[in-house]
């Protein structure tokens, strides 16, 4: 059975779960349709990198 050496301060502790948190989401503009969207994500309209990869049926 594992026993530790010494005990672990809260603070120490804490320290190791510092960059758990999530961050902000980044919006990014695409270059062909102008339309804001998250980063590495397609657009609503189905672009991605300024390439049409999705057809929406409603044309």
């Amino acid at each position: 059975m594992a026993v530790q050496k010494s005990k672990v301060s809260r603070s120490r502790r804490n320290m190791r779960r510092s960059h758990d948190s999530l961050g902000a989401v980044t919006i990014t503009t695409d270059a062909e349709t102008g339309e804001r969207h998250r980063r590495h994500h397609m657009t609503p309209d189905g672009f991605y990198k300024g390439r049409q990869i999705v057809r929406n049926n409603e044309d």
